[in-house]
């Protein structure tokens, strides 16, 4: 058992490391436990992905982002967030998983797969792009189904089932049919989606309307077989021929984990964890959330952009009660 520290930091997120150079401006002792690599999530985005905002947007403390255009690109966005930690020699531990949080009145054990720490305050940073969400349908465990996208040349020349009608959906779509695949698309609302990007939506709709793209709207995957699946389209149940399905459907964060820490939760179905939106401290005196596994399964409410905020909130108020 080490000397407690001030603060423990679960995840080494974007969010997560906001937090702990808010934690070293205060003199406090802190630590980051990440069960990954460094900004985990964003090293399991697909290689080529753009995000949405800008980088003056994904800045972190006021550090310049530079990227070639005004909306990085993944590889960017890891080169600048790997570069933060090492240039300002923020503490953290890659490669090992928290495994239970417990508090012994004013101070917690956090046990990992590696070790035991002890600490005054916890704050759980821990996203959303762990859990895949499933179709739970007949065949969602064959092997040529994965709830993860990296690369479109892995496709090359097969036959390929997108479902959803999200950005990720929607860049697989066109990237893999760039790639020889030939791509059908299951989108069980009548359009694709509001928040597909602006100058991506175009691209879409272009390679719908001359055929490039097959589009099932209104439609969802029923079964997948090893060598077809079976939609359920507003017409018909229909049969194609399939190598590969793509069920990119989002993502949740670890409820159960939340939950075994003893967060509570709202009495809806969207599980968001209870916590002061001022401090953002659950009901769980001296432990925080930030980033956006705040959201729960509202996952479309919180961005690193609009969540830096989160770090300096929490380690304002710890600062607060122990300096």
């Amino acid at each position: 058992m080490q000397i407690p520290y001030d603060i423990i930091i679960i995840g080494a997120g974007p969010i997560g490391i906001a937090c702990a150079l808010e934690a070293k401006k205060k003199n406090l002792n802190y630590l980051i436990l990440e069960k990954g690599c460094l900004v985990n999530s964003l090293y399991n985005y697909p290689i080529h992905m753009q995000f949405f905002s800008s980088s003056e947007l994904l800045e972190l403390d006021q550090i310049p982002f530079t990227s070639t255009e005004n909306r990085p690109k993944r590889n960017e966005a890891l080169e600048y967030y790997r570069r933060i930690v090492q240039s300002r020699a923020v503490r953290v531990n890659l490669f090992e998983e928290v495994l239970t949080v417990s508090k012994i009145e004013n101070s917690f054990n956090i046990q990992t797969t590696k070790s035991l720490y002890q600490a005054h305050h916890v704050i759980v940073a821990t996203g959303f792009y762990d859990i895949p969400n499933l179709l739970n349908i007949p065949g969602e465990d064959l092997p040529k189904v994965n709830h993860y996208y990296k690369d479109p040349h892995y496709f090359a020349r097969q036959k390929v089932v997108v479902v959803g009608g999200s950005n990720s959906s929607v860049d697989a779509a066109l990237e893999c049919y760039r790639k020889g695949a030939s791509v059908s698309l299951v989108i069980r609302d009548q359009t694709i989606g509001s928040h597909v990007k602006y100058w991506v939506r175009p691209d879409i709709e272009n390679r719908i309307a001359e055929g490039s793209i097959q589009v099932y709207y209104n439609s969802q995957l029923k079964e997948v077989t090893p060598t077809t699946v079976i939609l359920e389209t507003p017409e018909a149940s229909v049969t194609i021929a399939n190598d590969f399905v793509l069920a990119l459907i989002g993502y949740r964060p670890n409820i159960e984990f939340l939950e075994r820490i003893g967060i509570a939760f709202s009495d809806d179905n969207r599980k968001i964890p209870v916590y002061n939106p001022e401090t953002m401290e659950t009901n769980i005196e001296q432990l925080y959330l930030a980033g956006v596994v705040c959201g729960g399964l509202d996952t479309h409410e919180w961005f690193i952009e609009n969540s830096r905020i989160h770090a300096v909130k929490i380690v304002e108020h710890i600062s607060r009660n122990t300096l």
